[in-house]
C-alpha cells in the first residue's frame, strides 16, 4: 500500500513537472515566433531601475518623442521630472510600462535554507530572477499588441493604451549588465530589432567595489558584459576614454558614438528673483536644522531671506567692515556697541515684532553683502563617493577662518554647505557632521531633499559646487557636475583619469586630490567674498560658455589640450550624434 500510495505521489510530480515545462515551451514559442511589421519609428527604452532617477535615459526618450518616435520607456516606477517629457506623453508619442521592484509571486527560498549560500550569491540570483522576469514580462507586452495599462510616472495615473507595432529599437543604458544585456542580445537577434547600448560606466566595476576585482563573481560580471555587450547596432558612450577602452579591449561592433552628458534646457543661472523666490519658498526646509538656528543673518519674510533683500533698510547699516562686529554686511563679523541699536532697528529676527516697510522702500530683490557662501553638492550617497574627504575640508576651513577672522577684519565668510540626494549613508554621515559642527561658528553642512523643479534652481543660486564623485571605471563622468555648469555653477572636483573631458582648471573649475587640496581651493575661492575675484572670474567664464552653445566641440584629443572650454546643450549634442544613426530622412 506504502508502495501505491508513493508511485502516485511520484507520478503527480512529474505531471506537475511536465505541465510546468509545457507551460514554458508555450510561453517561449509565443515570444520568439515570427514577428509582425515594425513601425519604422519605434523605440523600447528599457531602464533596470528608477525611471525618476534615470535623467539621462529620460532625456533620451524626451528627444526621441520629439523626433516622432513612437517611444516606450520599461522600467521600475518612479517620479519623473522633465515637462517636456510629460508633455510628450500627453501629445500621445511616449507611453510608460512601470513594474514593482520585485515581481509579485516571487518564491523566496526558505529561511533554512539561505545560509547555505553567500550573501553576494544571494543578491545576484534574486537580482538576475526579478529583471528577467520584468524584462520578459514587458517585452511581451509590446509583442502581443493587446490594451496594456499605462502608468503616468509623475501622477500615477492609469490609462489604456494600445501597441500598434513591433518596436524598431531598443535602447538600454549599461549598467545594469545582468540580465539586460543577454535578454537584449537575444531578443535583438531573434525579433530583428536595433539593440543601441548607452554605456554609462562598467557594470564588473561597481561590483568590484564591494567584492573586489579577483572575486569568481566579478570575473563571470565581466565575461557576461563583455559577450553580450560586444555586438550592437550602436554603442553610445559618456565618454572618449570609454569608448577608447572599450573598443580596445571588447572590440565593439557596431556604430560607435561619444555622446557627453548635457542638462536639458532650462538649467540656467539664476536672477537674483528667482534666487530669493526660491528661498522664500524653502523657508521650511532651511529652517528646520538645529545648526542653522541662529547662524544665518537675520530676515523678515516675504521681504528678506538669509540671501536676497527687498528694502532699502541694509543701506543704512557700516559699509565698512572694519566698523562691524554682530552679521551683517560681511557674513558673521559683529557690530560694535555702538552700531547694535542701527542693527536690530533695521533687520529683526523672526521672533521679533516687525513693521512692514512702506511701497516706496521696497525695490526688486538683490542679492545680500551679509550672505554666507552658498556651497552645494549632489549625491546618491554611495561608497564612490568619499564624504569623509568633504567633513576634513570644513573642518580645515573652520580652523583658518577662526584664525583669519578677528579683531572686526574678515577675510573669510561663512559657509553654508548643502548637500542634496537621498541614500543609505545619508543619515550616518549627517549624524557624525552634527555632531563635529556643534563647535563651529564659520561652517554649517545640512542636507536636503528638494523638489525636481527647484534642484536646478538651487545650483542656478549658489557661488560653488564641490563633486566627490570617484569613478569605479575612471571611464564615467558625473551627471552632477554637468547640471552645476548648466547652471552656470563652477566647480571643486575630485580628480580622476578622465576628468579633463569635462572640467578644466581655472576655465570653469578646481582639481583638487584629497580634503586639504579643497579646503585650500575653498579658501582661496572665497577670500573677501562676495567680492572675491577669483570666484567672480570662474562664474562668468563659466556662465559665459554655457550659454553660448556651441555646436561643434573638439574630439578627445583635442578637448584636453585646448585651453578654452566648449559646450552645447542635450538637444543639439543629440541632434548632432544621434540623428544622424537613428533617421532615415536626418538631411531633410
Amino acid at each position: 500500500m506504502t508502495i501505491t500510495s508513493n508511485l502516485r505521489v511520484g507520478e503527480f510530480v512529474v505531471a506537475c513537472i511536465l505541465l510546468w515545462l509545457s507551460w514554458k515551451f508555450l510561453r517561449l514559442y509565443l515570444f520568439f515566433r515570427p514577428r509582425d511589421q515594425h513601425s519604422l519609428r519605434s523605440v523600447a527604452i528599457l531602464v533596470l531601475g528608477d525611471i525618476g532617477r534615470s535623467p539621462r535615459m529620460m532625456y533620451h526618450a524626451e528627444s526621441f518623442a520629439e523626433n516622432g518616435f513612437e517611444t516606450n520607456i520599461i522600467g521600475y516606477s518612479g517620479k519623473c521630472d522633465i515637462y517636456c517629457l510629460l508633455l510628450c506623453q500627453q501629445l500621445g508619442r511616449l507611453n510608460t510600462d512601470t513594474f514593482a521592484a520585485t515581481p509579485a509571486g516571487r518564491v523566496s527560498l526558505p529561511s533554512s535554507t539561505t545560509h547555505l549560500f553567500p550573501t553576494p550569491a544571494l543578491h545576484i540570483l534574486r537580482a538576475i530572477e526579478d529583471n528577467t522576469s520584468n524584462c520578459l514580462s514587458s517585452t511581451r507586452t509590446s509583442r502581443t499588441h493587446p490594451k496594456t495599462t499605462r502608468v503616468h510616472p509623475c501622477t500615477g495615473k492609469s490609462s489604456e493604451h494600445v501597441c500598434t507595432h513591433q518596436m524598431l529599437m531598443s535602447y538600454l543604458q549599461n549598467p545594469p549588465s545582468i540580465p539586460t544585456l543577454a535578454i537584449a542580445y537575444l531578443v535583438g537577434r531573434i525579433r530583428g530589432c536595433k539593440v543601441i547600448i548607452d554605456w554609462h560606466n562598467l557594470g564588473y566595476s561597481i561590483l568590484a567595489i564591494k567584492l573586489g576585482p579577483d572575486h569568481l563573481f566579478v570575473r563571470i560580471a565581466k565575461w557576461i558584459e563583455a559577450t553580450f555587450g560586444r555586438s550592437a547596432y550602436a554603442h553610445l558612450f559618456v565618454t572618449q576614454a570609454m569608448c577608447d577602452f572599450l573598443v580596445k579591449e571588447w572590440d565593439l561592433q557596431g556604430h560607435k558614438a561619444v555622446l557627453h552628458d548635457r542638462p536639458p534646457r532650462h538649467f540656467h543661472r539664476c536672477s537674483p528673483q528667482e534666487v530669493h523666490d526660491l528661498f522664500v519658498k524653502l523657508r521650511p526646509s532651511i529652517a528646520a536644522p538645529k545648526s542653522l538656528t541662529g547662524w544665518l543673518p537675520p530676515s523678515s519674510m516675504p521681504y528678506s531671506t538669509p540671501f536676497t533683500d527687498t528694502t532699502s533698510q541694509i543701506k543704512q547699516l557700516p559699509e565698512n567692515p572694519s566698523d562691524v562686529s554682530l552679521p551683517s554686511l560681511t557674513s558673521g563679523v559683529p557690530f560694535k556697541s555702538k552700531t547694535l541699536k542701527t542693527f536690530h532697528a533695521t533687520i529683526r529676527t523672526p521672533t521679533e515684532s516687525f513693521d512692514p516697510p512702506s511701497y516706496s522702500e521696497i525695490h526688486s530683490p538683490r542679492l545680500r553683502r551679509d550672505r554666507p557662501a552658498l556651497v552645494v553638492s549632489s549625491t546618491s550617497w554611495t561608497p564612490d563617493e568619499d564624504f569623509g574627504i568633504l567633513r576634513e575640508a570644513l573642518e580645515i576651513y573652520e580652523a583658518r577662518a577662526k584664525e583669519l577672522n578677528h579683531e572686526g577684519l574678515q577675510v573669510l565668510p561663512k559657509l553654508l554647505m548643502v548637500v542634496t540626494g537621498k541614500g543609505d549613508l545619508r543619515d550616518e554621515y549627517m549624524q557624525s557632521m552634527e555632531k563635529l559642527q556643534r563647535g563651529w561658528t564659520w561652517v554649517r553642512c545640512v542636507s536636503l531633499w528638494l523638489e525636481p523643479e527647484d534642484y536646478p534652481l538651487l545650483l542656478g543660486s549658489a557661488d560653488l559646487g564641490v563633486s566627490l564623485h570617484s569613478s569605479s571605471s575612471a571611464l564615467d563622468l558625473p551627471m552632477k557636475i554637468v547640471d552645476m555648469f548648466g547652471c552656470g555653477l563652477p566647480v571643486c572636483a575630485l580628480t580622476f583619469k578622465c576628468l579633463d573631458e569635462l572640467v578644466k582648471e581655472g576655465v570653469n573649475g578646481l582639481i583638487f586630490g584629497d580634503s586639504a587640496d579643497l579646503a585650500l581651493q575653498l579658501e582661496s575661492l572665497l577670500t573677501n567674498f562676495p567680492s572675491s575675484t577669483k570666484l567672480s572670474s570662474l562664474l562668468q567664464r563659466t556662465s559665459k560658455q554655457t550659454t553660448s552653445h556651441v555646436h561643434a566641440p573638439h574630439d578627445h584629443a583635442e578637448q584636453t589640450s585646448n585651453v578654452e572650454w566648449e559646450w552645447s546643450s542635450w538637444d543639439e549634442n543629440w541632434g548632432r550624434v544621434m540623428r544622424p544613426l537613428i533617421l532615415r530622412d536626418v538631411q531633410r
